[in-house]
């Protein structure tokens, strides 16, 4: 059985949506924290979602993280949903006002960004990740002042790493994110893989065509 909350439970308007024939149409919207999270909740207590760090959360503490988020101007969280089903968790931020500013030289058009997939569901869908992973490209270059895509998946998440990698991004070692511990928020120090994905020349046609310059 689904969680309670479906595609179509959320009020919000989507931010971008295209169709990719043979595939369906893709579309983002911004987080509910409400409405959406149980379908969150039931991902990130996921034994394959452990280095999201929210393993033993509650349902009540997963909607009081994306309140936090969804209260920011510099952090967003996006719900992916093919056609009417909830397919991925996307979330971008600026690096410039992340703990990862201290990291690595932040340059103008960084744009961070974190994926979940949602679990499988059984059902076998040919090119499924590729065909997700060039809409994913299609909005996070979407404004053309974005020039560059940072990637921080924990190291010790292959999963997550090689994915990165299927994306296009490029590894430029490992990182340590410093613990931040403040009233509203508690992150703990973190190993990461520095990754950046440059703005492709010419972005992927959702129609699967080859892009011409």
């Amino acid at each position: 059985m689904r969680p309670e909350s479906t595609a179509l439970a959320s009020p919000r308007a989507d931010v971008h949506t295209e169709t990719v024939p043979g595939f369906g149409t893709v579309r983002f919207t911004p987080v509910d924290p409400a409405a959406d999270s149980a379908v969150l909740h039931s991902w990130v207590v996921e034994e394959r979602a452990r280095f999201w760090g929210m393993n033993g959360a509650s349902r009540e503490l997963v909607q009081e993280i994306y309140e936090d988020v969804d209260r920011r101007d510099t952090h967003h969280a996006y719900m992916v949903r093919l056609d009417d089903e909830p397919v991925a968790l996307f979330q971008t931020y600026q690096p410039a006002e992340d703990r990862i500013s201290l990291c690595y030289e932040v340059r103008e058009g960084d744009i961070g960004v974190h994926l979940m997939l949602a679990p499988a569901d059984g059902r076998h869908r040919p090119g499924f990740s590729r065909t997700l992973i060039g809409s994913l490209t299609r909005f996070t270059f979407r404004d053309p002042a974005v020039l560059r895509a940072v990637g921080e998946p924990d190291a010790r998440n292959e999963k997550a790493v090689a994915l990165l990698g299927r994306l296009g991004f490029v590894p430029q070692g490992e990182i340590t994110l410093p613990e931040i511990d403040l009233p509203e928020i508690y992150l703990p120090e973190k190993r990461a893989v520095l990754a950046f994905l440059d703005r492709p020349a010419v972005l992927p046609p959702a129609d699967g065509s080859t892009p011409t310059p």
